[in-house]
This record gives C-alpha cells, structure tokens and sequence, in this order.
C-alpha cells in the first residue's frame, strides 16, 4: 500500500505510475477528488493493471490534511510507502486559509502534518511485515545553488521584505531535508525510514505555470522528464538497497552531502517544534 501526494501531475504521477506497475495498490491524491480521478486514468492509461485509490487533499489546508488522513485511515490500517512530492513556488506571497504563507505551509507545514497523522499505520506496516516502511520527501538541493544553507527563523514565512520565487522557495527545500533527518533520528527502531530525494530539474512541470521567466526556460530546456527524474523516489520507496538506509538526500541512487544548517541537529529540532507549534501537534 502506497500513498503518493502530488500525484495529479509532473512527478508525482511518474512516481505514482511506477509504483502501480510495481505491483503496490497506489492512493491518488490531489487537490480534489475530480482531479485525483483524472490522474488515475492517465495513471491506468500507462499501467493497465494499476490498482489505485483517490484521494483529495490540499496540503496547504489543515483542514484538508486532517480529513484526508481520517479518510484514509477509516480505509486501511496500514501503509507500507509515503511519497510526499506535492509543493508549489510563487513569485507572490499568498496566505492559506490557516493564516500562513502558502509556500512554506504547503511545502514544509503539510508534509510534516500529513506525515505525523500517518505514523502509526507505517509503524503497524512494519511491525506486521519483515520489510521497513519508507517516506520518501521530494527536496532539492538547489537551496545550497542559492546560497541558502540555514533557515531564517525570524521570518520561515517570508514576511519581510521584498516576496519572490528565489526568497520563499530554496528555504522550503533546506527545510524538507532538515524535517527529513529529524524524524529520522525520531523513529530509529521503529522500521519505518525517511529519505529526502533531490529530482534534479524537471521538465514541463506545472509547479513552475506561476514562476514564468528565465528559471521556466532553464528547466524545459536542461531538465528530464518526470519518469526518470522519479527514479531514484522509485528506488528509495521499493528496493532492498535502501531497506536500512535512513535521514540521507540522494540524487540517481547516490547520496548527497547535506553542508551548513542541513548538519544542526539544534536546527533540525527547532524547525520540528515550529511546525509542530503550526499545526497543533505540540509534543510530538
């Protein structure tokens, strides 16, 4: 059993596909129920035999995150994959019905959210199971391209000065791989493990439609397509290689050095009880 966030396009639907083909009944979620659907007949256009199950989630609503994972969990009890590749990038600033800025509650905030209320039916997976259950986060490491190598705790929601696409971004990235190795170190003996993967750029993306410009360009022109930027996600999720591997960034099937704030394991630890402080899960 797999669940796949960001599933409705560009490299979640790959990851999504590949796991369907792989065997793994696939959740299918999306923003809304009509556009999970869609994707499951792309998805089964691709895989014929694919055994999927929608589901509607808005990761930057609390809300929404909330009723999803109930929705999930009155379904199953267990869940063997978490891919969490949902995200957005703005050049504006926008506020979430919770009150927050869009990027930060989407990219770092729901990832967390939607993770915690999912623990427990990872757990019972590999407790139930000789295998591990495995989180896989889509990061980056283009934060460290921009020369962002630590959190500015004083502003995670880029409220000061001037809002752009390379301010509110890249730190969301760092942040992935920073909520990556804490809860790594937080669930050592449970069987379950999380990685964070750096895709590479990704061409024809629907992330960038709001971004426009140069960076759009760059991605189309240089990156990969979405079934083989999602490879190494495929990898971390299915292979016995990276059964006891855990708290690592890689990119095609490598590790990848995590510089600056990404080794603080005081930053790891404050950004975990900021967002648990956001989304009211204080002592977790």
């Amino acid at each position: 059993m797999a669940l796949v966030t960001g599933a409705t396009g560009g490299l979640g639907r790959a990851v999504a596909t590949a796991l369907a083909r792989e065997g793994a009944t696939v959740v299918v979620v999306g923003r809304s129920s009509s556009r999970a659907e869609d994707a499951m007949r792309d998805i089964r256009a691709a895989a014929p035999a694919a055994r999927l199950e929608p589901l509607a989630c808005d990761l930057s609503v609390q809300a929404s995150i909330r009723s999803a994972a109930r929705e999930f969990l009155s379904r199953h009890d267990k869940l063997d994959v978490l891919v969490n590749a949902a995200g957005v990038f703005r050049k504006e600033r926008h506020v979430t019905p919770d009150g927050l800025e869009l990027t930060f509650a989407t990219n770092v905030l729901g990832y967390f959210l939607l993770t915690n209320l999912l623990l427990d039916a990872l757990k019972r997976a590999a407790t139930d199971t000789s295998r591990t259950s495995r989180i896989v986060n889509i990061a980056s490491r283009y934060s460290y391209g921009w020369s962002v190598t630590k959190l500015d705790f004083d502003d995670l929601q880029t409220a000061q000065g001037k809002y752009s696409f390379t301010r509110s971004t890249p730190p969301t990235m760092l942040g992935r791989v920073l909520f990556t190795q804490e809860l790594a170190e937080r669930l050592r003996g449970t069987g379950v493990v999380v990685n964070a993967v750096h895709p590479g750029l990704v061409k024809h993306t629907a992330l960038l439609n709001d971004v426009g410009g140069p960076f759009r360009w760059m991605t189309n022109t240089f990156g990969r397509s979405a079934e083989k930027a999602a490879d190494t996600a495929v990898w971390l999720a299915t292979s016995p290689e990276a059964e006891a591997v855990s708290g690592k960034l890689w990119a095609n099937r490598k590790e990848l050095p995590t510089p600056g704030m990404g080794s603080d394991p005081d930053a790891r630890r404050r950004l975990w009880d900021e967002c648990a402080r956001l989304s009211g899960l204080m002592g977790s």
